[in-house]
């Protein structure tokens, strides 16, 4: 009788400690959590509270104009926002400019971090000031093309041409002439660094023995680039182009500072502004703020499904 009761105090014993044990963990657990709750619920109310509003927006018929004329509309604003030519327009406009900066941007990163990769004199000073121009506000930096670079008066670039030919040289409008261009390589001047950065860390995280090991065997440049280096710089490659891609889409300052939507260069965001601001349609703007946001999450996920698979693959 005695034994059965010391194994019956001995279970209740070992119960009462794991109800403590995990009573304190718990506590633990929400120790370390609760001075990240502030910050959880700032970033909830500053993100997730607009969207949730935006989203309810784009089903209800709201113009400005017509205040009394207000309800649900269902999915009308979604069959407007693709059934419109000019919101087609800014979806061929907005695909164009992402590819085109982001493909250059790589290219010219990828050029420029293989440069850096080498040890030189002054290496440091010249990777920070390569990485400058990502760091300028991009309003600034459309400014400063739009002035001081594009503009047909007193720009950089027709300072050069009457430079090199005279004050008779043929000068032109760079904005009027290439409106598009303009945008694509005004992006691409701000875009190039951020692609270098990523590039260079992928070039420095090289296993450099197994380089000398094919150097010593006979490889040349091209085939340690092209059966070496690119393998490697994939993944750094698709995590660059495709968080390019996520801030490209989403552009809005370059395109309404240089050109302000004109001759043909209004991509989605301007759109949504101009819907906005010009009709006061604010279900159907809404409508393709949603549209524009699912299609950024999409290229988002497969972000950061590269960073993850990324991040595993440096921890082997």
């Amino acid at each position: 009788m005695s034994s059965t009761t010391t194994a019956t105090e001995v279970e209740d014993d070992t119960t009462s400690s794991s109800t403590r044990s995990s009573t304190l963990s718990r506590s633990a657990r929400w120790a370390r959590r609760a001075p990240l709750l502030p910050a959880l619920i700032f970033v909830i109310i500053l993100t997730q509270v607009p969207m949730i509003v935006t989203l309810i927006i784009s089903f209800t018929n709201w113009v400005a104009f017509r205040p009394d004329d207000r309800g649900f509309a269902g999915l009308d604003n979604y069959r407007a926002v693709f059934g419109d030519p000019e919101a087609r327009s800014a979806v061929f406009v907005t695909i164009i400019l992402t590819v085109t900066v982001v493909l250059a941007s790589l290219l010219i990163g990828l050029g420029i971090a293989l440069l850096l990769d080498r040890q030189f004199f002054g290496r440091g000073i010249v990777r920070t000031m390569m990485i400058t121009p990502f760091l300028i506000v991009p309003v600034a930096a459309a400014l400063v093309w739009k002035h001081a670079l594009y503009n047909p008066s007193y720009g950089l670039f027709n300072g050069i041409l009457r430079l090199l030919f005279g004050e008779n040289a043929p000068t032109r409008d760079w904005i009027s002439s290439n409106a598009l261009i303009a945008i694509e390589v005004s992006l691409i001047w701000q875009w190039t660094p951020f692609m270098m950065l990523i590039l260079l860390a992928g070039l420095q995280s090289r296993p450099m023995d197994v380089v000398e090991a094919a150097r010593i065997d006979g490889a040349n440049a091209w085939q340690i680039f092209f059966h070496m280096t690119l393998p490697h710089l994939r993944p750094y490659i698709e995590l660059a182009g495709l968080l390019g891609a996520i801030y490209v889409v989403q552009n809005f300052d370059h395109v309404f500072t240089l050109t302000a939507g004109a001759l043909g260069t209004a991509n989605l965001p301007y759109h949504i502004y101009q819907t906005l601001l010009s009709a006061q349609d604010y279900g159907e703007a809404s409508a393709a703020g949603v549209v524009t946001v699912f299609g950024t999450i999409i290229i988002a996920m497969f972000a950061l499904k590269t960073a993850f698979s990324l991040f595993q693959e440096e921890s082997r």
